[in-house]
């Protein structure tokens, strides 16, 4: 059975003074019965690491493991800081520095060699929604950002619209269902039923502490990717105990 995931990224937020709230967090869920991962900003990752039993990674990684690449972080330093995942492909990262399918699955490649679990982010503009496109976009993103020795350990697919992203608008049931049912399908055909069904698939996109329950009923949302939520102990951990609940 897929262990439930609730993953935090903090962005391009959170310093020194921010980490009591990692402490609030393992202090409430220490026993928990799912997996806890924060991403904060790479500044913070070794110093975030020592709040156990939580789990941490990073936002972004470089397909190469070292060189001259100003600037950029490579998963084996990521691992080295004590971090154990790694976001790729998030959309403000597809769109913001232009990185597409190919380089994603170069950077999900380059962290699990690493030993590090991979979170792909994938997901449609409103345009692309509205002109029903939604799924053509999915398909396409998931068969060129995920490399092809996936497993449930080494690989985390997040569905993540871009029209929800810190907007405050969220997908009905129906929609998120539709979509996660589309990756777990997708993914049992292209890795066999038994890797297709191991990898958990996060739904990401303005989950809040008030959503949080019902989106967690829809089949095939293992989790959620959560943005400006898990910031504070006082707004995830709500989350988190939604999930727990499942």
């Amino acid at each position: 059975m897929r262990r439930k995931l609730a993953a935090g990224n903090w962005k391009m937020n959170g310093t020194q003074a921010n980490l009591v709230e990692l402490g609030k967090l393992a202090a409430a869920h220490g026993e928990s019965a799912v997996d806890i991962l924060i991403c904060p900003p790479a500044t913070l990752l070794h110093a975030a690491s020592s709040y156990a039993p939580l789990k941490f990674g990073a936002q972004d990684c470089h397909m190469l493991p070292s060189g001259a690449h100003t600037g950029d972080i490579s998963a084996a330093q990521i691992k080295d800081a004590g971090g154990s995942a790694v976001i790729v492909g998030h959309s403000e990262r597809r769109e913001a520095h232009e990185e597409h399918s190919e380089i994603v699955r170069a950077k999900a490649r380059a962290a699990q060699a690493e030993g590090l679990m991979a979170i792909v982010c994938m997901g449609e503009s409103a345009a692309q929604r509205e002109a029903q496109n939604t799924l053509d976009i999915i398909g396409g993103q998931l068969a060129g950002s995920v490399p092809d020795n996936a497993t449930g350990e080494n690989l985390v697919v997040a569905y993540e619209p871009i029209w929800a992203i810190g907007t405050g608008l969220v997908p009905t049931l129906a929609q998120i269902g539709e979509v996660h049912d589309f990756i777990r399908a997708r993914l049992e055909r292209r890795f066999g039923a038994g890797v297709g069904r191991s990898v958990r698939i996060l739904y990401g996109g303005s989950v809040k502490p008030d959503n949080a329950a019902e989106i967690f009923t829809v089949p095939n949302v293992d989790g959620a990717l959560v943005g400006g939520a898990s910031l504070t102990a006082d707004a995830f951990s709500p989350i988190i105990k939604a999930l727990e609940a499942v």
